[in-house]
């Protein structure tokens, strides 16, 4: 299989996982609906969960590109971007084909910590945190991992909460509650704009 069929087959098999499941997706349902053969997928996975990891990567790179870009695109300054997160969620959870956390799902099918596929998901998250702490330092939080990490903790109530089919209001009721976090954070005299 070249690299592009590889990668095209990656790419297929993570919308059929993120629409499905991992363990409710089979090989041959795989096969079906990603036009691969299994023998040609067993050609360059050894295993199912091999592919899975391959496709848990590329969402993790897909999802943490997407983000950053819309949070920059949405604000200019530190401070907004953080808040921005919870605009770029509400943009996500409209679409269609929006289905909850791949990375959620896949810890809860995996639900040994020690798994690759749960370790995986779990290093989604650190990123995450990693990157908005990164932004939370530059809006000049006093204590940049802690404003992260409870920004992460909304971040992920929103995507259940709206998987749940809890209401359009879900991202924007989210971002009031950030505000709030965002403004404990910040020093007086940080970077704030008028709202």
């Amino acid at each position: 299989m070249s690299a592009s069929k590889r990668d095209d087959l990656v790419q297929n098999a993570l919308k059929v996982f993120y629409q499905g499941g991992f363990h409710a997706i089979g090989m041959d349902r795989l096969a079906r609906e990603t036009g691969v053969s299994k023998t040609a997928i067993y050609k360059h996975f050894r295993t199912k969960e091999e592919l899975i990891l391959a496709t848990l990567r590329l969402r993790d790179e897909q999802f943490r590109n997407w983000l950053r870009r819309r949070m920059e695109a949405l604000a200019a300054e530190p401070r907004d971007q953080l808040l921005a997160i919870f605009d770029a969620l509400a943009e996500w959870i409209e679409e269609p084909s929006f289905r909850s956390c791949m990375f959620v799902k896949a810890s809860a099918e995996y639900q040994e910590k020690g798994h690759p596929i749960h370790a995986t998901a779990a290093e989604h998250k650190r990123l995450l945190a990693v990157h908005f702490t990164e932004i939370a330092q530059k809006a000049g939080a006093t204590e940049p991992a802690k404003l992260a990490q409870q920004l992460l903790i909304i971040k992920e109530g929103v995507i259940v909460l709206a998987h749940l089919n809890q209401g359009n209001d879900v991202a924007a009721n989210a971002k009031t509650l950030a505000q709030i976090v965002i403004d404990e954070a910040l020093p007086e005299g940080a970077d704030r704009t008028e709202q």
